[in-house]
């Protein structure tokens, strides 16, 4: 086991893996993963699963037999993702078992398409729990405006919800208030809301991306002192309002009845600027009750040479506080650019999405020819 993971995860940080192939599965690397590197959960994206489908070996036996059936391309993508999602879900059972549900969970996503259709992103996450029925399963939601409402009347059905691509600290504040109406529902319908969990997946290195490209244009030496900070002050600032969120008479009634706080995740670790630090996003996001899901690559760099220097989040709020009222003073629009980078979010997982379906076509179209 890692030493530095090892400190990671003693300091209260979930260590998921935001990856997972069928060859990953089949060749044993998710347990290992799991044995070797403190990996308690695992994240999935239209992007991951499409890198996966780019070998096909791997999935040619389950594609034969859905072009067998003469199955839709949609229908074979769930049917795909699905079993690749319940296998991972076998593998981490012990893990969910051992810490409550807390962890052992492995996140999908509705498809892209939805992020704008609440009714149909409801729909397709209770199709995802019933195809998959693991109790490890977490559905993932885009922090659309509709997405806000996709959440509350998904968590109202009981399902755990991993709220993916949050940028803007106000929307965050609003995916938290849509988890709670969530929670209240649940309640009133009869769930056991003890059993409901939730993450909320705050983009930290694409943040970086777009501050550093204004800062660069504005070139002071004031602003490019500040590229690189403004990803991790957002997370920071984040966190604190989960704190103001979770502390209130609110929330504190629905823990009582056994409901769990929805833990901030940082997702997007990997540093995009070879500048940085290749284990930046981990050192600088370390706190009691949160998630670090990491691309294998981070995941191995932190393994391999990471720091744990006590609470980098709490005792960061301050420094956050400086560095957006910095970037705000330097003319940077903050709304604008986590406006754009949402935008930008979703048309890459459509992207993604639509690589995807092509090479499951592609490859259900050679398998009814090989039969024919």
């Amino acid at each position: 086991m890692s030493a530095p993971l090892e400190q990671l995860s003693a300091a209260g940080v979930s260590v998921w893996l935001d990856d997972l192939s069928r060859s990953r599965l089949a060749s044993g690397g998710l347990a290992q993963a799991i044995a070797d590197t403190s990996v308690v959960g695992v994240t999935t994206n239209p992007t991951i699963f499409a890198a996966a489908l780019r070998d096909g070996g791997a999935y040619a036996e389950q594609v034969a037999q859905l072009a067998a059936e003469g199955g839709s391309v949609d229908a074979a993508i769930d049917a795909v993702t699905c079993a690749d999602v319940g296998q991972a879900c076998d593998v981490l059972r012990p893990v969910y078992d051992r810490t409550d549900g807390a962890d052992g969970r492995v996140s999908i996503e509705v498809p892209p398409h939805l992020a704008r259709d609440a009714e149909g992103t409801v729909e397709y996450a209770c199709r995802l729990v019933r195809a998959i029925d693991r109790p490890g399963t977490m559905i993932k939601i885009p922090a659309t405006e509709e997405g806000l409402d996709a959440i509350t009347r998904v968590v109202a059905e009981g399902i755990s919800v991993n709220v993916t691509l949050i940028f803007a600290l106000g929307r965050y504040r609003r995916v938290v208030e849509a988890y709670i109406n969530g929670l209240e529902r649940a309640r009133e319908a009869g769930h056991d809301i003890s059993q409901i969990h939730s993450v909320a997946s705050i983009f930290v290195s694409r943040v970086d991306t777009e501050f550093d490209r204004r800062l660069e244009e504005i070139g002071t030496p004031e602003a490019l002192a500040l590229r690189g900070r403004a990803g991790l002050a957002n997370c920071r600032l984040a966190h604190r309002i989960a704190g103001e969120q979770f502390d209130s008479e609110r929330f504190r009634v629905l823990a009582a009845a056994g409901a769990r706080r929805q833990r901030p995740l940082w997702a997007s670790t990997g540093t995009k600027n070879p500048a940085y630090p290749d284990t930046m996003y981990v050192t600088g996001l370390v706190t009691e009750g949160c998630v670090n899901t990491m691309p294998e690559a981070t995941l191995r760099a932190f393994a391999d040479h990471g720091e744990v220097h006590g609470d980098t989040v709490v005792d960061g709020y301050a420094q956050a506080d400086e560095d957006l009222d910095a970037l705000s003073r330097l003319g940077i629009d903050y709304a604008q650019a986590m406006d754009r980078l949402e935008a930008e979010g979703l048309e890459k997982f459509e992207a993604s999405w639509d690589e995807l379906a092509g090479s499951v076509g592609e490859q259900l179209a050679a398998a009814r020819e090989e039969r024919a």
